[in-house]
């Protein structure tokens, strides 16, 4: 049990990194650039363990226009828009930023799914992580601002994006029964073709006159903030349960600050009050979502279209509240918000 914390720590120092090694690599290549190689180096180890244990086969390509959708929306503009936010902002302002993507699924699915009913905590979670937004992105300032405003819309692009895409994974992908780990691969590889075809690559070998940029890019924030951090969420959704595993999100942001800060950013009382704002909007949306499932069990019907694949394993079913039921024939699990948005590093 205390490898399983050890690597629960690990997940969130891996999370919170990725955003310096997108500020190092801002400074000698393009976000869209940045982008191609989080997603090629991210791919490898998904891929590696994806054929190893099996997860894609051939059936699931009658879901490839929805992993198309995942890929481009979910993959592709996601990682393009935090790479474009980070670029312009602070790297430790921009993980705090990273850390409302539960504040935007929330959202999200309160607009778009008709089975989840608010209730008064997530509403007050939802007010109070827009008060840290507003902390950090500082409005009332004039034109001696330090925080660059276009960066701060396209985080929250990026995290509004990661939200409504939750929504198309229940609405669009539960049939498909896909094990995560399947639809994390195919949605980063098909990304991966996308981004191939689009990237003008003109330059990307400038990285390489950083040495420290270059590994950060690769190692740092591909392999292992893209591809080894899922293959790290996947085991500790086993070990801890949906809910206990998602505690990482409040390491990420402060992992991201602290290293900001030692990097020669300023972190002033705003930055702290922010950051505090959000850690206490993700631990009231999350609160708030677990007493919604409790009192307002799903029906046969909508349990069905609301379901997606449950880790393979000899102990049955991991349900999203961390207890474990027996398996069904088709060992099925209800999404988890937190599992969506950290399948692939949405961390940043």
């Amino acid at each position: 049990m205390q490898l399983t914390y050890l690597v629960f720590a690990l997940l969130g120092l891996f999370w919170g990194s990725n955003f310096i090694y997108m500020k190092w690599a801002a400074e000698l290549i393009t976000p869209a650039q940045i982008t191609l190689l989080r997603v090629f180096f991210g791919f490898l180890p998904l891929v590696v363990v994806a054929w190893w244990k099996g997860v894609i086969q051939r059936r699931q390509i009658r879901c490839l226009p929805h992993f198309l959708v995942m890929a481009v929306l979910a993959t592709a503009f996601y990682y393009f828009a935090i790479a474009e936010g980070t670029a312009r902002l602070p790297s430790g302002i921009a993980g705090v930023l990273g850390g409302s993507i539960s504040l935007s699924t929330t959202i999200a699915t309160l607009l778009f799914l008709r089975t989840e009913k608010p209730n008064a905590v997530m509403l007050a979670g939802v007010i109070v992580g827009f008060a840290g937004i507003v902390l950090i992105a500082r409005p009332w300032e004039g034109a001696d601002r330090t925080i660059d405003m276009i960066g701060v819309f396209w985080m929250l692009a990026a995290t509004t994006v990661l939200g409504v895409s939750y929504v198309y994974v229940r609405r669009f992908l539960s049939p498909c029964n896909l094990p995560p780990l399947a639809l994390a691969t195919w949605q980063t590889g098909l990304a991966l073709l996308v981004l191939l075809a689009v990237t003008d690559r003109t330059g990307m070998t400038r990285i390489t006159q950083d040495w420290h940029a270059a590994a950060g890019v690769a190692i740092g924030l591909g392999v292992l903030g893209t591809g080894m951090a899922f293959l790290i969420y996947y085991h500790l959704l086993q070990e801890l349960g949906a809910v206990a595993a998602s505690g990482a999100t409040y390491i990420t942001p402060n992992v991201a600050l602290l290293i900001g800060w030692v990097a020669g950013e300023k972190i002033g009382v705003l930055e702290i009050a922010a950051i505090i704002l959000v850690l206490a909007s993700i631990a009231m949306l999350q609160i708030g979502r677990q007493k919604a499932q409790k009192t307002t069990p799903a029906a046969p019907a909508t349990l069905a279209r609301n379901m997606l694949p449950a880790m393979d394993g000899d102990e049955g079913v991991l349900h999203p509240g961390g207890d474990r039921i027996p398996p069904s024939p088709a060992r099925t699990m209800r999404i988890c918000p937190e599992w969506l948005n950290r399948r692939t590093g949405a961390g940043g």
